[in-house]
């Protein structure tokens, strides 16, 4: 049976939740993001498409483009927008598109539980796109989704 273990999140503040949930960084382009996020330094599309604050051109896949994710998303929680839960948590969440409507929960799992399928993915990603999220670059913040892959922790987080 595999094993579903609670963590310790980190959060927006109550009255900057609006301003700070976006898109999946997966289903806008940068210029796209770019504009949802025009004005608003709290959205979290500076974290998962940190180019939008680079100059326009740069190579979403170059260093700096992690670089610039892990610097907003450590600002984001220096400046005291995002806070961390004092105690471990499961998370239940819910999407809507249209007239279908899925839940999830959000917990720790086992990476080889999860790459060997007795974890059910939430959906089949592309090979390319999973090795650009967080495992080519230790620099980078976990996957900003709810249904992200296994990650390595954040460089911002402490264990408890």
């Amino acid at each position: 049976m595999s094993q579903l273990k609670p963590f310790r999140a980190y959060r927006p503040r109550p009255e900057l939740a609006a301003q700070v949930a976006a898109v999946p960084y997966d289903v806008v382009n940068t210029q796209e993001a770019a504009e949802l996020a025009k004005g608003n330094p709290f959205s979290f599309l500076h974290v998962g498409r940190p180019e939008i604050d680079l100059p326009a051109g740069t190579d979403i896949h170059a260093d700096a483009v992690y670089a610039k994710g892990v610097s907003n998303l450590r600002a984001l929680i220096g400046n005291g927008s995002l806070f961390r839960e004092n105690t471990p948590c499961l998370y239940v969440y819910q999407q809507r598109m249209g007239d279908h409507v899925q839940a999830g929960l959000v917990g720790l799992c086992s990476v080889q539980e999860y790459e060997t399928g007795q974890i059910k993915r939430h959906e089949f990603t592309r090979k390319d796109k999973e090795d650009d999220r967080p495992a080519t670059s230790p620099t980078r913040p976990p996957t900003p989704s709810p249904s992200s892959s296994p990650t390595r922790p954040c460089p911002t987080s402490t264990t408890s």
